[in-house]
């Protein structure tokens, strides 16, 4: 069974997906990957190219999905930024996994990535951040994190492993994991954080949003917090607001 899996954007208009999934597609044909990237991923560039370093998004699916997954999204994101959507490294069903699942808490509510899968995760993360900032260019100072589930704890951790490579991050319907709750690193004061929940979510309930979102604003970061009327997936107005606080921070 896949939890934390791939993601459902929540009443949008089939044409539009339609529509999006072959342009997203040109895109990437026309935008080969680098070999020297650990990750397998699909690179999108800007619309207008710039003269020195450009701005630029990681992009980080739920469990079950892969680097596809999220690019309707992030192709609603500014023109400025290049898009660079990650694969995780270990294969599941039709989709793939960032770590497995640690249920020795009590089930699913009070699961915990495996230890072991999520160091091994992040550090190939922070490897193909650093990869991609050389062959593509990258705006080191600009660059931030998109997640979803699994994506999105993985995002949260990354950002306390190392507060000062990432200028914002958005988490959808993830938590803060137990390895780094009482994580405090400098340099984490007045980052922008959007952290985003669903009131129907069945899989990542509200609570645990929350509870990260109140242990950022205990850390001094600028934290937006919203629980949407959705399950376990993106709704429209999460959608546009998650595109808003982008375009206010790149």
């Amino acid at each position: 069974m896949c939890w934390h899996r791939c993601l459902r954007i929540v009443g949008v208009n089939p044409d539009w997906l339609h529509q999006g999934y072959f342009r997203i597609k040109w895109l990437a044909d026309n935008n080969p990957p680098m070999k020297n990237i650990p990750l397998e991923h699909v690179h999108i560039e800007p619309d207008s190219p710039t003269d020195g370093p450009a701005p630029a998004v990681f992009v980080l699916h739920g469990r079950g999905a892969n680097e596809q997954d999220l690019l309707p999204i992030a192709q609603e994101l500014p023109d400025s930024l290049h898009v660079i959507s990650l694969r995780a490294p270990d294969r599941l069903q039709g989709g793939y996994t960032w770590y497995d699942l640690d249920l020795s808490g009590g089930g699913l509510h009070q699961s915990q990535p495996d230890a072991a899968d999520f160091e091994r995760s992040r550090a190939l993360v922070e490897d193909s951040v650093e990869a991609a900032i050389e062959s593509y260019n990258l705006d080191a100072d600009r660059v931030g994190l998109l997640g979803f589930s699994q994506g999105a704890i993985t995002s949260m951790a990354l950002l306390l492993d190392d507060p000062r490579r990432y200028r914002w991050i958005v988490a959808l319907h993830g938590y803060l994991p137990d390895s780094h709750h009482v994580v405090a690193p400098d340099g984490i004061a007045d980052k922008p954080i959007f952290i985003a929940a669903g009131s129907a979510d069945q899989i990542i309930p509200a609570a645990r949003s929350e509870a990260a979102a109140n242990r950022f604003e205990e850390l001094g970061a600028a934290v937006s917090y919203t629980v949407y009327q959705a399950p376990h997936g993106v709704s429209p107005g999460e959608q546009r607001d998650l595109v808003e606080f982008v375009e206010a921070n790149v």
